[in-house]
């Protein structure tokens, strides 16, 4: 069984993580989570119920030295969603989170990796935003971001996240050249 490593930050289609993930072990995938420390604490009461559902622990913060790893080897990640702190932190390779740092050294590894974006116009405004992206396509990550992914949306503005945008990606990098 392959494993997806799912990665979220703090925003709003963070919450609509579990059945992300029944969906991932429908198609026959393992799926581990990883969490900003802020989605962790807003999905804090539903920690106990996503770990029952991958069946590996959610992982929000770096192993001590020494400890074993808790979950299999990634065939691929998908970090969605994505938001600008965490999207410009991993462009700097800033790692001061588990999953900036996870997606930062997975580029090193060549481990196949998609990212998709969920940030408003405002945010998207600043040439940050662009910078990291493209830092990040340069270095061989499938960022759906623009067309073909996520558009940003005025702020407060309630839009579906394009989930099956996400996922059809991941699919594909983690079979492409196989």
């Amino acid at each position: 069984m392959p494993t997806m490593y799912l990665f979220g930050s703090a925003a709003p289609p963070v919450l609509q993580v579990a059945p992300i993930i029944t969906d991932l072990r429908g198609r026959g995938w393992d799926v581990c989570l990883g969490l900003t420390p802020t989605a962790a604490d807003w999905l804090r009461d539903d920690l106990r119920g996503l770990e029952e559902l991958t069946g590996h622990p959610v992982r929000s913060h770096y192993k001590r030295p020494g400890e074993a790893d808790a979950w299999p080897k990634a065939d691929v990640i998908l970090f969605a969603p994505v938001t600008a702190n965490s999207l410009n932190q991993w462009a700097l390779c800033l790692t001061s989170s588990f999953v900036v740092g996870v997606v930062a050294e997975g580029i090193g590894k060549r481990i196949p990796i998609v990212a998709m974006p969920c940030v408003n116009a405002a945010y998207a405004a600043h040439p940050q935003i662009e910078r990291s992206v493209d830092t990040l396509r340069a270095a061989g990550v499938t960022v759906l971001y623009g067309d073909g992914g996520f558009i940003p949306n005025q702020p407060g503005e309630k839009r579906d996240y394009p989930w099956e945008l996400a996922l059809a990606a991941a699919e594909a990098k983690a079979f492409e050249g196989r």
